[in-house]
């Protein structure tokens, strides 16, 4: 795992590239404008900073933000001439993995009549067990909507593995985000 203080430091300056990009593009924005600015440039630049080959979150990301016409200039400039390889990519691993999805609920359904003659034998543990899985299942479908890409993810352990990396990538977002707001505070008073 990298250094905290070294992706923090990869994503501000990547952040600052895209609002700066951002601004380049339009002279005048209202408040709406300036808050999906902010939204879209973070995301991407926090998206960027993880390593593509591990995260299906910040492929699914990238893949999100540069639909938009609009949006594909800041997401090529935060990422580079380089990495535009990695939107294709980005958008193709989208598509292999909605592909998975129908397969994996079509097993899921022969695994569940499997689960009714469990029920038939005792019925207090099947009940017990129905209900877990019920719970277990809606939680789960709260969690994929919740991290980039989660509606895609079948598998319950990569999901939590992707889900504990979209939240440490949102520490760190958070962590800067903070650190600025407090500098940008403390050089107002200063002038003051």
């Amino acid at each position: 795992m990298r250094n905290p203080s070294s992706v923090k430091q990869e994503f501000l300056k990547k952040w600052i590239q895209g609002l700066k990009a951002y601004n380049g593009t339009k002279k005048e924005m209202s408040i709406m404008e300036r808050k999906k600015a902010i939204k879209l440039s973070a995301d991407v630049a926090m998206a960027s900073t993880r390593n593509s080959k591990t995260t299906y979150w910040s492929h699914a990301l990238i893949a999100n933000a540069s639909e938009d016409d609009n949006n594909k200039f800041i997401v090529t400039h935060i990422l580079g001439d380089d990495d535009s390889e990695r939107i294709k990519k980005a958008s193709i691993m989208r598509l292999a993995m909605s592909q998975k999805s129908f397969r994996s609920k079509k097993i899921l359904k022969k695994s569940c009549s499997i689960s009714r003659k469990t029920k038939q034998m005792s019925p207090r543990i099947g009940l017990a067990r129905c209900m877990a899985r019920r719970l277990v299942k809606k939680r789960t479908q709260v969690l994929k909507t919740l991290v980039p890409g989660g509606e895609y993810m079948d598998n319950d352990m990569f999901l939590i593995k992707e889900t504990l990396d979209y939240i440490l990538s949102l520490r760190v977002q958070v962590d800067v985000m903070r650190h600025l707001a407090n500098a940008t505070d403390q050089l107002s008073h200063t002038k003051t």
